[in-house]
């Protein structure tokens, strides 16, 4: 059992940190205050390579694993981009997966080069105000005519809608009253995100400003037969190839927000003076910080085990998920000390950590409740019955 780094994954660490050191926290203050896109950041990091880390290297990615992606997304974070920052390129990592899952040579060719290159960003419009998580009774539908579906509904919480000109859309194709099951029915697309027929309004949030989120309004959205990744009524079975790699990245990002509070914490507290010596020397100090180091070390063995268990191609819906749990808590406590450490100056923005608090709050929350993980482990590895 081989705990380390190989040599390609440090290199990818150190090379990753190298780049994110051209941003650094003043900078991203500064997009958490103004808002808009880091633009210059995805740049930088599409010509780098790395939006392309875990896609297929026919199509001009790395062809790499999830462990590596991960790893990735964990460096970005830690530099202090926080959420912003891996928000910004977390589609382009893992969002297509269903298409090359399940898409077909042609639409791999099509569609894979230009979210690899960074010519284009796509967003992932699944959830909707009336359902919430509940995405077996989605409400949007698409309705076949001739060569191309027509789609009216609602999506909300879509990031970075504002800038995104493809959406990965989940809808009902079948009504749920007509299908034998409520899995049943749901088809996934992949398309042009046409903003005369998708009204896109932008929802004011607690933190990570420079990435959008929104509510989207679709009226009459044609979508070509071809932009359908698979076969007609079966995008939930596609689409949660692609929830696993979401929650281990996910993961990763809060273990690597964590650290970036934890670091800052620890550099505070050797520094700061009161009554004559370092409040770092306090045991009153010290320990929190410890144990917060103690559970990011741990967050990141069960992210990396989630990993490595889905680059084996082995089951790891319950790691997954474990990984996500885990891991948004271990961040936000670390975010929180870091501000408690700081004191006063904790609530100022000109030392960084309240933001990293801010945004720490974001991977309790998304892309699944840390209640419904814990239902899912209870029925799936506890074998106790449903509660919903």
């Amino acid at each position: 059992m081989d705990f380390a780094l190989t040599e390609e994954q440090t290199a990818i660490r150190h090379a990753v940190q190298d780049l994110c050191a051209g941003f650094d926290d003043d900078y991203w203050t500064r997009k958490d205050k103004e808002g808009g896109f880091p633009e210059d950041f995805y740049r930088a990091m599409a010509g780098a390579g790395w939006l392309g880390v875990a896609m297929p290297a026919e199509y001009g990615g790395a062809g790499l694993g999830i462990q590596e992606a991960a790893l990735m997304m964990e460096t970005v974070a830690a530099s202090g981009a926080g959420m912003a920052g891996a928000s910004s390129i977390h589609m382009n990592v893992f969002g297509l997966h269903p298409v090359v899952v399940h898409g077909s040579d042609a639409q791999r060719a099509r569609w894979l080069p230009p979210i690899i290159s960074g010519e284009q960003k796509a967003c992932f419009g699944v959830t909707e105000p009336n359902t919430g998580l509940n995405t077996l009774k989605l409400r949007t539908l698409a309705v076949c005519r001739g060569d191309r579906y027509v789609v009216n509904g609602q999506k909300i919480w879509i990031s970075t809608a504002q800038v995104a000109n493809k959406i990965l859309l989940l809808a009902r194709t079948t009504p749920l009253d007509q299908v034998t099951a409520p899995t049943q029915g749901l088809s996934l697309f992949y398309t042009d995100l046409d903003r005369s027929r998708v009204s896109v309004r932008e929802i004011e949030k607690l933190g990570r400003k420079a990435v959008d989120s929104n509510e989207l309004f679709i009226d009459g959205l044609e979508v070509p037969v071809a932009d359908r990744i698979g076969e007609e009524g079966e995008g939930f079975s596609y689409i949660l190839h692609g929830l696993n790699p979401e929650r281990v990245l996910l993961a990763a990002e809060a273990t690597g927000l964590g650290r970036a509070g934890l670091r800052r914490a620890a550099a505070y507290a050797g520094e700061r003076i009161v009554f004559d010596r370092p409040i770092g020397q306090n045991q009153g100090v010290q320990h929190p910080l410890a144990e917060r180091w103690v559970e990011l070390e741990a967050a990141e063995l069960l992210y990396r085990r989630a990993a490595w268990l889905y680059d084996q191609g082995l089951p790891c819906g319950a790691e997954a998920n474990a990984a996500k749990f885990f891991c948004a808590e271990a961040g936000f406590r670390a975010c929180e000390t870091a501000v408690l450490t700081h004191g006063g100056m904790g609530y100022a923005k000109e030392y960084h950590v309240e933001r990293y608090f801010r945004e720490a709050m974001l991977p309790r929350i998304a892309p699944i409740s840390p209640q419904l993980i814990l239902c899912y482990i209870a029925e799936k590895v506890l074998g106790l019955p449903k509660s919903y």
